[in-house]
């Protein structure tokens, strides 16, 4: 009887050492997660904000690392080429994840077959401004005037080619027929220079980028492209109020681990990190940011991603956008 005992200690002993260490013990060394763009941006800082109170919660060091690059390809690419441990993860966006796919000849990862999302952590809202002296203090009083001057065309400014204030852009010109033009810069915060400065009448751009300058009066809001008014501007009214009904255009951030990440991980990392996203102090500097904070499943996550990817893939079609 000792000896059966003793035998099938020896086994379980061993079933547990098959199983994966990670699933076990995580987190059991500090957690990586890749921005894969500049620090100091509105998506780096969603990740800074919450890092802080997720390590504490994980119990193990968060450590935020950016490879800025080919419009995010490049930090990306590195996390879906990595050990799918937990230990390395990647701050993702729409433009990454739902619009590149469709703007890049080659893309170095696939968004569905090489990434398990975990969570998305908020909508951050756009806003469309315009220099003071365009003759419009509403979406609607800019698409009236844009279409009784037949022959003018409006060049409005976006962060870069294939992002989503660009595409904002275009799927306004498809719905309205007005006639916009894309000036790319390689960040909202040189378009903002320049709409100030007369040189464009318009940008769609991230809202923390734009309200100081709504509100010292140096731009105008014309609109937010969102489902809802953002708290940062609450008298600034929506597409829809203007006029465009179902205009619901926000650029979400969220949090992806390599594909073959065990489920017991993204399932901790889901609810550690939507944990995070209910504190008062992560939800005040969301706000400040502009970012509505979410925490859903990654069921929820994964069917938003396949909507996205079918309906930025009509816009971008239809604009003819393409990049190298």
């Amino acid at each position: 009887m000792n000896r059966r005992i003793s035998f099938l200690l020896t086994l379980a002993a061993v079933g547990l050492c098959g199983q994966p260490a990670s699933s076990q013990e995580y987190p059991a060394k500090a957690v990586r997660i890749v921005v894969p763009f500049s620090p100091g941006g509105v998506t780096d800082n969603s990740a800074r904000v919450m890092a802080e109170p997720l390590a504490a919660r994980l119990g193990q060091q968060v450590v935020i690392e950016n490879r800025p690059g080919a419009s995010g390809n490049i930090g990306t690419q590195l996390v879906a080429q990595s050990a799918p441990d937990g230990y390395t993860l990647v701050l993702g966006f729409d433009g990454t994840m739902v619009i590149n796919p469709h703007v890049f000849a080659k893309l170095p990862f696939d968004t569905m077959r090489d990434f398990a999302p975990v969570t998305k952590l908020g909508d951050a809202a756009l806003i469309l401004v315009s220099h003071p002296s365009l003759p419009a203090r509403n979406l609607a009083e800019f698409i009236a005037y844009a279409k009784k001057a037949k022959s003018a065309r409006f060049a409005y400014g976006s962060s870069g080619t294939g992002g989503t204030p660009h595409l904002a852009g275009e799927l306004l010109k498809q719905r309205t027929g007005i006639a916009l033009d894309h000036i790319p810069y390689k960040g909202g915060g040189q378009a903002m220079v320049d709409v100030m400065g007369g040189q464009i009448p318009l940008v769609f751009t991230a809202i923390a980028t734009a309200q100081q300058y709504v509100k010292a009066g140096r731009v105008v809001a014309l609109g937010v492209p969102g489902a809802k008014r953002s708290p940062a501007l609450p008298d600034v009214p929506t597409f829809t109020e203007s006029g465009q009904p179902g205009f619901d255009v926000t650029s979400w951030v969220g949090i992806f681990a390599p594909i073959k990440t065990a489920r017991p991980i993204v399932d901790r990392l889901n609810r550690e990190i939507t944990a995070v996203l209910g504190l008062d102090l992560v939800r005040d500097r969301y706000q400040v940011l502009g970012i509505d904070p979410v925490g859903n499943t990654p069921e929820q996550f994964a069917e938003q991603i396949r909507a996205d990817l079918a309906r930025w893939e009509k816009v971008v079609t239809a604009a003819g956008i393409r990049l190298d």
